[in-house]
């Protein structure tokens, strides 16, 4: 069942929304070579709680971290620890935040330094997808409409959508209805209406779409071990169409 949020509720998502863009913010900055992936989730976990919220990641379902810190092939749920970060990486960083009883949930792929033209076109691509699925947030489509224009903009491009991945649902609890597939038909699905807020967020492979879990049981990485990327908005629809509750400035 889709619930549905209130104008007074979605304040509260953004305001959470806010703090969580902050923070991606920091960890931006802080994301050079030499940095371990600790480092960011401590980093991280303070701030969040510096701004009378929580990180909404860390316990959950046994998660131990404030962060998902995902470098390389490895697509998402990554465990923060000694990993160092190398000039020409790419970084996948989910953060979730609760403020006031509320969830905002978010991330970007950020590359170390210079990086090659193979992982810099994933990137594009992966936040051009973001941006498409987000412009069918619109009262009067379907679901279907975001995910088919997520995975048009990825495969005409070559890379691959991850099929067994999903955005969601999102609001008092981190996960909750529908389930946002990154690909599907146009005008199938639920109807989109006013109130409804969601977390769009493709995960893309260079190689194929297939992945594995890691040894961790939490990491999954793209089973072909080429690179992946992860881009998250939490959304909400409006009247006059999508609003993003998550935003970053194009120059971050």
């Amino acid at each position: 069942m889709i619930v549905k949020k209130s104008p007074e509720q979605i304040e509260k998502m953004a305001a959470a929304g806010e703090v969580l863009t902050r923070c991606l913010q920091i960890l931006a900055a802080k994301a050079r070579p030499g940095v371990t992936t600790e480092e960011l989730n401590s980093a991280a976990q303070k701030f969040i709680r510096s701004q009378s919220a929580e990180p909404a990641f860390r316990g959950y379902r046994g998660f131990p971290g404030s962060i998902c810190a995902s470098p390389n092939s490895m697509v998402v749920h990554g465990i923060p620890g000694p990993y160092e970060l190398k000039r020409g990486d790419v970084l996948s960083v989910d953060i979730g935040v609760i403020r006031d009883g509320w969830v905002a949930d978010a991330a970007r792929t950020f590359p170390i330094g210079p990086i090659g033209p193979e992982a810099r076109k994933l990137l594009d691509v992966t936040r051009a997808a973001l941006f498409a699925g987000i412009e069918q947030m619109q009262p009067g489509n379907h679901l279907g409409d975001i995910s088919a224009a997520i995975q048009r903009t990825v495969e005409i491009e070559g890379l691959s959508i991850i099929r067994t991945l999903v955005g969601h649902g999102i609001g008092r609890n981190m996960h909750e209805d529908p389930q946002v597939p990154n690909f599907g038909e146009p005008g199938r699905g639920p109807l989109l209406e006013e109130g409804t807020v969601l977390a769009i967020e493709p995960m893309v492979n260079v190689g194929g779409p297939l992945v594995r879990t890691g040894d961790d049981g939490w990491a999954v990485y793209s089973q072909d071990g080429s690179l992946a990327a992860h881009f998250e908005f939490t959304v909400a629809i409006a009247a006059d169409g999508p609003r993003i509750l998550t935003p970053w400035h194009e120059e971050d």
